[in-house]
């Protein structure tokens, strides 16, 4: 949890970031996955892949983690991830 808290940023117009306190109070509770299955989803996905940036956020009533990653490619992806289910929401390539 300490790399995701670490990870926080900024969320763009229409989502809102997570606090530390209630991530921390979310996964405690159970009603998120933790980061460390949530990066190890998005790695699966795209093994060898370095961690960038990483947000808890709330969009439309949903908890989503949005990962960026750097592929071993040299291309940096942008996954949104259930934070409860762990489902991949959307998995592109970020501008």
């Amino acid at each position: 949890m300490a790399a995701f808290l670490a990870c926080l940023v900024t969320a763009p117009a229409g989502a809102l970031d997570v606090d530390q306190d209630e991530a921390l109070r979310l996964r405690q509770s159970g009603e998120v996955l933790s980061f460390e299955a949530i990066l190890g989803v998005a790695l699966a996905r795209h093994p060898g892949a370095r961690l960038l940036e990483a947000e808890l956020e709330r969009d439309d009533g949903e908890l989503i983690y949005e990962l960026e990653l750097l592929t071993d490619d040299g291309v940096v992806r942008e996954l949104e991830i259930d934070a409860r289910t762990g489902d991949v929401i959307e998995d592109e390539v970020d501008d």
